[in-house]
């Protein structure tokens, strides 16, 4: 038998051949003449396949939302749909850029086929997130900050965007946590974890691979940290096997392998395994077997799309579930964009979920919806927000079992920074250059300027409605009620001598800025705000 340290060289070489080297935030493609797209997705070892094209949209079994149907929706549930899909996405778009994207009657197939295209400058946004002027280097857990400014800073919704979105939910997940809370665990194992997975979806690394690699590494190791333990979390984790019988077989495979505790680093060992062990419907003998035959099982695919499907339908019924698991199965998924693009481009998810949003499905979403500006410490203080939910980021040894901070304390601190942080923040024109001052963050004057709602200088009662409905329209994809209208009317007009006129004598600027503010208060307490609804049709 070949000893591990071979093995892994081998695959060393062929992992750097498929990646082109280590490079700084650009995609790595192989040298033009070393290695064709062919050779590339037919690399294997031992039956483990490297790399795969992803699935085009058309082999997807979970029924897809098509542009037609989308289009059938009235008006108001187009603006939901468009929000849940691009809100789970991390992204949005300001009202008027979203209704003309809406009204080219193509926008779910626009949306999908941008996610293969290259529009971001990633060069420039790596030197943007690491500029001191713009966002603050002198903190600590400096690499989930860099990761959180990232999704903000990318500027596009495109395959590069979809990559770090993709990796960032992996690692949120019980599958690929780098769980810095533990001792043995450190805030840079954030760093190469999420670094390894955003290197492997860039070379389009089947999920297998990308799995097996995690598995074998030190920081999967300071997560479960003895043969015995690390073997049955693997199984339980991606096979969702939880048979006790099978663990003592895992950890024989594994005998060789151990986390150094005075330098929490992995060590192997030369005294592996020698028996064959039935494990996987296979014969194994080490860890490397171990590892690769459960990447390769039958119960893989199985378990990771199971994984995912909780993580998105949370409050689905475990039939209704299983029955999306099993749809997502038979298109034979071989990346992990086969499963996450499916799963939030399906109907079932943008028509029926019914869900409370994750705080950063709300905070990407919005911030882009108002044009908001970010102060250098913005993400250093949505990372502590997060903290304070329960809901930290790459933080906990079995992931975000609960995905949205449900509790009352947690949804206390939730809508806590939504509204005081967010909604209720606004930034002067003459601080849009300054990024070091607290109140230099907020929505910009351009969210509130006058060619996004009608304004009639004879006609408060309509321009106020009309402003109004853009402030609802963009933040929560509905039109105001009557009876709010008439609220918030009751509030800011009044009848002089038998004209409306406005309660209060400010400027046009500062009568929006403060109409602005009370609305954005009274939405942020808003129910819809927080959740994704089902549409009625």
């Amino acid at each position: 038998m070949q000893r591990i340290s071979t093995i892994f060289g081998f695959i060393l070489v062929l992992f750097l051949i498929g990646c082109g080297g280590s490079s700084s935030g650009t995609a790595n493609k192989p040298p033009s003449g070393v290695i064709s797209d062919d050779e590339k997705f037919a690399l294997t070892y031992k039956g483990l396949r490297f790399y795969s094209p992803n699935l085009p949209y058309s082999s997807y079994k979970l029924e897809q939302l098509s542009d037609s149907e989308f289009n059938a929706l009235s008006s108001e549930n187009q603006l939901k749909v468009a929000d849940k899909l691009l809100a789970s996405l991390f992204f949005g778009y300001p009202l008027d850029i979203l209704k003309s994207k809406i009204d080219s009657g193509s926008f779910i197939s626009a949306v999908k086929e941008g996610l293969k295209e290259d529009k971001n400058d990633l060069t420039k946004v790596e030197n943007y997130i690491a500029d001191e002027n713009y966002f603050a280097q002198s903190s600590s857990n400096m690499e989930v900050l860099n990761i959180l400014a990232r999704l903000y800073a990318l500027e596009h919704l495109d395959r590069h965007f979809l990559i770090d979105w993709s990796s960032y939910i992996l690692t949120q997940t019980i599958m690929f946590s780098p769980a810095y809370e533990l001792e043995s665990s450190h805030e840079p194992n954030t760093e190469r974890v999420y670094t390894r997975l955003v290197r492997n979806l860039e070379e389009q690394a089947t999920m297998r691979y990308v799995t097996y690699l995690h598995m074998i590494s030190s920081d999967n190791w300071r997560r479960f940290r003895s043969p015995e333990d690390n073997g049955r979390e693997m199984m339980e984790i991606y096979l969702l096997d939880f048979d006790d019988a099978k663990v003592p077989l895992a950890g024989q495979t594994l005998q060789n392998w151990k986390l150094d505790r005075d330098n929490d680093t992995l060590v192997i060992s030369l005294n592996e395994n020698s028996k064959p062990i039935s494990l996987f419907h296979t014969t194994v003998y080490n860890g490397d077997d171990f590892y690769r035959e459960l990447a390769k099982s039958n119960a893989f695919t199985n378990g990771v799309v199971q994984r995912l499907v909780d993580f998105f339908f949370t409050t689905h019924s475990v039939s209704k579930k299983t029955q999306i698991v099993s749809k997502i199965v038979t298109s034979k998924p071989e990346t992990w964009q086969d499963i996450l693009v499916q799963i939030v481009f399906s109907k079932e998810f943008l028509l029926n979920s019914n869900r409370a949003k994750s705080a950063e499905e709300l905070f990407y979403s919005m911030v882009r919806k108002i044009e908001y500006k970010h102060f250098n410490r913005t993400f250093q203080y949505f990372s502590i927000a997060l903290e304070e939910m329960h809901q930290a980021s790459m933080k906990y040894k079995l992931g975000k079992l609960e995905r949205v901070p449900l509790d009352t304390l947690s949804f206390i601190n939730y809508h806590k920074y939504i509204r005081e942080w967010i909604m209720l923040r606004h930034v002067r024109s003459d601080n849009l250059n300054n990024y070091r001052k607290w109140d230099s963050q907020g929505w910009k004057p351009s969210f509130i300027a006058e060619e996004n709602f009608t304004l009639d200088s004879n006609n408060p009662k309509d321009s106020l409605a009309s402003f109004i409905n853009h402030l609802f329209q963009s933040t929560i994809s509905r039109s105001v009620t009557t009876a709010e209208l008439k609220l918030f009317e009751d509030h800011m007009l009044e009848i002089v001598d038998g004209k409306v006129e406005y309660r209060y004598a400010f400027d046009l600027t500062e009568r929006k800025t403060n109409t602005a503010i009370l609305v954005m208060d009274y939405i942020s307490r808003l129910t819809e705000l927080y959740r994704f609804q089902k549409v009625t049709l």
